[in-house]
């Protein structure tokens, strides 16, 4: 019984390791991991959260304000009548005056001042989302190297493969020559100390992608094992030329939005404040200040406030948006230029890989025959074990530079894609 569960268990584990092993990734995925787990994506939430609380608190000032006060004073005068009427007394109010009181209003007309401000936040918390969108847009960049970094290791650890075969091959060559006689033992050790050579680096190889992986998982808060799969990205076969889609120029236009609502604001400040009240309270006096003891009063009716101050400065105000509407207008024909000249740069880096390409492909068929038939004079004893190696050696450099070239093609079209947006 205890047998059959620990069979079961290394099972399971085997199981388990295996389904590890065969973990895959895609760029897409990698993307979209590293989008929902870096940090500035919890900034949008928060100004989203920030936005919507000011925009609530901001409906509230619709609704009617109530205001309590209280007040006791002791003043060195008071008002009296200084004419005496026969029969009748008029006592002058007391010096000690008290008074409690509320105040209830209910703002009609503010302006827009309230409408300007609630634009404003919505436009703000466009122009902060933006600028995280941005951020998270940067991320696509540091992606892209580590993946891209990963697929160039995997397939140069596929050519020191086949380079190792070819090495086996001579070696199992030379091997039947020396038990012939025909050939040195020297030339054996020879190619045996450069097959050791080759896995010293593939252990190089495994460790420097081991450590790219490593950061990967970081970026995208997953952890990969060093043996993931990473899916070649599959894109268009000639170059595609799409509109510009970068979240800079979304940014430049919400900031354009938010200077045309912020002179609305201005306007708005300058305009007349309307609102109905009214007061009741109990103090000595009364609103009869010939009546010197303690009664209730109240009062009702429309208020009109006009603060004439701001219309100092807006002029300056006005002038000030404009001059920092034209910051960001630069600001976006800088962008421009700038990638203009990057896509620029990256069509002329895809002319010429293509072009490396296609030479690559051909020296590869020369560096291939001519191995060819170093081998079959390595066999006939024709050429020493440096003069194959030799050989070996240019068709595996002929091999790593079309490598080279082929995931700097796939790299240079999606750096092209990624400046223009739409990767």
């Amino acid at each position: 019984m205890i047998k059959s569960w620990v069979t079961m268990g290394m099972l399971l584990l085997a199981m388990a390791v295996q389904a590890q092993d065969s973990i895959r990734l895609s760029l897409e995925q990698a993307y979209d991991l590293a989008r929902q787990h870096y940090p500035v994506i919890k900034q949008k939430d928060l100004v989203r959260q920030t936005a919507s609380l000011t925009v609530e608190n901001l409906s509230k000032g619709f609704l009617p304000q109530l205001t309590i006060s209280g007040q006791a004073t002791y003043q060195s005068d008071v008002t009296s009548v200084p004419v005496s009427i026969p029969g009748i007394k008029i006592d002058a109010p007391e010096k000690d005056q008290y008074k409690i009181q509320a105040e209830l209003s209910q703002l009609l007309y503010d302006g827009g001042s309230t409408a300007a401000q609630k634009n404003w936040q919505h436009a703000n918390a466009l122009v902060e989302d933006q600028r995280a969108e941005v951020e998270l847009y940067k991320v696509k960049d540091r992606i892209n190297q580590l993946y891209l970094g990963i697929l160039l290791l995997d397939e140069q650890i596929k050519q020191v493969d086949l380079v190792k075969k070819d090495i086996q091959l001579g070696i199992k060559r030379i091997e039947a020559q020396v038990k012939n006689g025909t050939a040195f033992r020297s030339s054996q050790l020879t190619l045996e100390a450069e097959l050791m050579k080759n896995d010293q680096r593939i252990i190089e190889l495994n460790a420097n992608r081991k450590g790219l992986v490593d950061v990967l998982s970081l970026f995208i808060n997953r952890q990969l094992p060093a043996t993931v799969q990473l899916e070649q990205p599959v894109l268009p076969a000639t170059l595609v030329k799409e509109s510009m889609a970068r979240p800079e120029l979304k940014l430049f236009n919400y900031q354009s939005e938010s200077f045309k609502v912020q002179n609305q604001l201005v306007t708005a400040r300058n305009r007349p404040r309307t609102s109905l009240f009214v007061q009741g309270g109990y103090g000595r006096p009364g609103l009869n200040m010939l009546k010197n003891e303690f009664d209730f009063f109240y009062i009702a009716g429309v208020r009109l406030n006009w603060s004439l101050g701001s219309l100092y400065t807006t002029k300056r105000e006005r002038e000030l948006l404009q001059v920092n509407q034209r910051v960001v207008d630069v600001q976006k024909e800088l962008f421009l230029l700038t990638t203009n000249t990057q896509l620029k740069q990256q069509e002329a880096e895809l002319e010429k890989l293509s072009q490396l390409i296609e030479s690559d492909q051909q020296i590869i068929g020369i560096r291939s025959q001519v191995k060819e038939a170093a081998n079959a004079q390595l066999t006939n004893g024709v050429i020493t074990v440096n003069d194959f190696l030799k050989e070996v050696n240019a068709e595996d450099q002929a091999r790593q530079s079309l490598i080279a070239h082929q995931l700097q093609l796939i790299q240079a079209r999606i750096n092209y894609r990624t400046l223009s947006g739409n990767q």
